[in-house]
């Protein structure tokens, strides 16, 4: 459980209620919060990223209660919300009638992303400001997504008013996004929740997604370092960093390892920071490519392999 700091909240609750940014952490990763409900300060954040504006937003709650106030919920979405909130599912849901949250957050779309993070500072954050904090991954649009303060500062710089410092995220990549539509379920994004889980809770298959962008994180090219990506990779290459996973054999410079035990958990936690690391070292030794070894797809390694091939799609 984090500290909080009763001053870095009101001075961060300040700052969101004029309009301002403040990177606050999540157990997923660092968000780049404003004001769902106010329009400049949404654009803000799409200015301070180089997000597309095509590109909906997750709008961050402090209670099912306080979702209830914007989005259509089923009984469906009710009974996820029971299961997994607090936590790292969002729901994208129909947008009530007279919800004030800005269309900038949702791209103009009839639905808008929920959820209710499971961290005592963006919970304390959230309810400071008694408003949904529109939060996207605080870094510039396209990049590794920040699990640690420094990450925030690195990518965004003088563009974020306030980083509210929670230490590493625990959980470490994104929530997990469902799409509820009258009683089916569809995953518009694998994440910290993994697919077999949700489908146990419900009782009810998850179909996959496909075709328009409905949710973030779901742009082919997404998540990516400076140096090329080269998946599935079984040994490392002369001019290649890597990215181990398990044990490795022949590991040589600029080498890392997700995980030495296998541990799909650990492994989801390191990804980003290692790969930011990994980045570093490649850039330093003159390499071009990040090699990183066979993550297995099952429960949190589904949504590892996800970021990992948006990470090494053709940049867009």
């Amino acid at each position: 459980m984090t500290t909080l700091d009763h001053k870095d909240i009101n001075d961060a609750a300040r700052i969101i209620r004029e309009g301002g940014l403040v990177a606050m952490p999540t157990e997923t990763v660092y968000g780049l919060a404003a004001d769902a409900t106010n329009d400049k300060a949404v654009a803000r954040i799409f200015e301070a990223k180089g997000r597309p504006q095509f590109n909906p937003l997750i709008t961050h709650v402090a209670s099912p209660d306080m979702a209830k106030r914007y989005v259509e919920v089923s009984p469906l979405a009710e009974r996820l919300m029971k299961e997994f909130w607090p936590g790292p599912l969002t729901l994208v849901l129909p947008r009530k009638e007279g919800s004030d949250v800005s269309l900038l957050v949702s791209a103009g779309l009839d639905t808008i992303a929920v959820r209710m993070p499971g961290h005592d500072l963006a919970q304390a954050l959230i309810q400071a400001v008694d408003c949904p904090l529109a939060a996207p991954s605080a870094n510039r649009s396209g990049t590794i997504s920040p699990t640690r303060p420094d990450h925030v500062k690195e990518s965004l710089g003088e563009r974020v008013d306030m980083i509210l410092d929670g230490g590493p995220c625990p959980v470490g990549v994104e929530s997990t996004i469902v799409k509820v539509a009258g009683d089916t379920l569809t995953l518009l994004r694998p994440g910290g929740i993994p697919r077999d889980a949700i489908e146990r809770a419900t009782g009810k298959p998850i179909s996959s997604a496909h075709g328009k962008i409905e949710a973030p994180g779901m742009m082919t090219s997404h998540y990516a370092p400076d140096a090329r990506i080269r998946l599935n990779a079984h040994e490392q290459r002369e001019g290649e960093a890597f990215l181990g996973f398990g044990e490795v054999e022949g590991a040589g410079l600029a080498a890392l390892n997700l995980s030495k035990s296998g541990d799909i958990a650990e492994a989801a936690a390191n990804l980003f920071a290692h790969l930011r690391a990994a980045d570093r070292m490649a850039a330093t030794h003159g390499l071009t490519t990040i090699a990183v070894a066979p993550i297995p797809k099952e429960g949190l390694g589904e949504a590892i392999n996800d970021r990992l091939a948006r990470a090494a799609a053709p940049r867009e």
